[in-house]
């Protein structure tokens, strides 16, 4: 016997062993095996947001110093900012008759940038005190690299709260050699205020649905299941009034869930329940959603297409389903009459099609009508 042959006989015995001791050893924590097997099921958390939990941005403008001669070419704006900075710290420099810097003082500024500083907040918000990440863009420098951010004030999205939400400061860096210009400050983002996003609004919650698996079946699906909670009922020493749940879809992508009296008070608690709730498997919606930048196609398992002879350069397919058509096109079973996409673009790639070629004939279904689903172009 070979090295190569008791090698693969080694493996498969090691395999066998760990599924031997998987099955017979006791499931950890306690849990038996059945148990594990249902936490590992669809839940609604797994598939939708609550309204108001939302990510925010924090921006401001800020100037970068220590640059190496590759900061800004229009010096005035940023002279005059830098030259502000300087004065509220105490420096004496000159002023004008309006008791403006007098920015011929200052010259050869090259190695200072204006940067525009952005933070993202959580969409379960963020304490006082806690440090996040964010993100520095330069202007018109050349490149961010060596530099340091000067104490920066980062505020709202919207241009009439002058509250300031977070200071930001530090070293630059600059993780994509590519993009010199853009860097991160890690933990650089000190808050300076409390944000927490609520989730009820007049004692009721809105659910919205992951875009990828949002549609109007799928909603009332959901619906359907929340409402059923009150057979098996939410606690077993509440009144049926109390704990009366009623989850209306809106539309394809909302639905509002009103929270029982008994957890009127208790919200947290309620939704934490409402999240937990298993979930049949959602039949996602047939999309095929293709990067030509990268030459990425991801093809939902149930797209189809029309019963169509495709030709394309000296390449002849056909994907009609009838006895004998191309081996690799699913045509045996009476229910799918249509082939699948997704096994046709395998039968491309046996041929060692170009990507390209394959998103061009992805195209051209499409175009025709002969493809039964969204075609997204990212």
């Amino acid at each position: 016997m070979t090295s190569r042959h008791s090698l693969k006989t080694l493996l498969l015995l090691l395999v066998a062993l760990a599924a031997w001791f998987s099955n017979a050893l006791p499931s950890p924590l306690g849990l038996a095996p059945s148990r594990l097997q249902a936490d590992d099921q669809l839940r609604l958390r797994d598939i939708c947001r609550l309204k108001g939990q939302e990510e925010n941005t924090l921006q401001g403008v800020g100037l970068v110093v220590g640059l190496r001669g590759t900061g800004d070419d229009k010096v005035d704006p940023t002279t005059r900012a830098l030259a502000n900075l300087m004065m509220s710290l105490g420096a004496n420099i000159q002023r004008d008759s309006q008791g403006l810097p007098v920015l011929t003082e200052m010259k050869d500024m090259r190695n200072i940038a204006a940067v525009l500083v952005t933070a993202k907040v959580p969409a379960a918000g963020a304490q006082q005190g806690d440090q996040l990440n964010c993100t520095v863009s330069a202007t018109s420098a050349k490149s961010l690299q060596g530099g340091r951010l000067v104490l920066a004030h980062l505020y709202g999205p919207r241009s009439d709260d002058q509250q300031v939400y977070a200071l930001a400061q530090g070293k630059i860096s600059l993780p994509d050699a590519s993009q010199m210009t853009e860097g991160t400050i890690f933990n650089g983002c000190k808050m300076e205020t409390t944000i927490t996003n609520g989730f009820s609004n007049d004692g009721k919650i809105t659910l919205i649905l992951d875009r990828d698996i949002a549609s109007f079946s799928t909603a009332v699906e959901i619906q359907d299941a929340i409402n059923q909670l009150n057979q098996t009922g939410l606690s077993a020493g509440q009144g049926a009034s109390d704990t009366l749940v009623i989850a209306k879809a809106i539309d394809q992508l909302h639905i509002e869930v009103g929270i029982p009296q008994a957890y009127q008070q208790q919200d947290v608690q309620f939704v934490s329940l409402l999240l937990d709730i298993p979930l049949a498997q959602i039949k996602k919606p047939k999309r095929v959603v293709i990067n030509e930048r990268e030459g990425v196609i991801v093809i939902g398992e149930d797209v189809l297409i029309s019963p169509v002879a495709i030709r394309h350069k000296n390449l002849t397919i056909d994907a009609r389903p009838v006895a004998g058509g191309f081996a690799a096109i699913d045509t045996d079973s009476p229910k799918q009459p249509r082939a699948k996409l997704k096994n046709l673009v395998d039968a491309l790639n046996g041929l060692n099609v170009p990507t390209s070629d394959v998103i061009a004939i992805i195209r051209t279904l499409d175009r025709n009508g002969d493809l039964y689903g969204e075609v997204i172009f990212d």
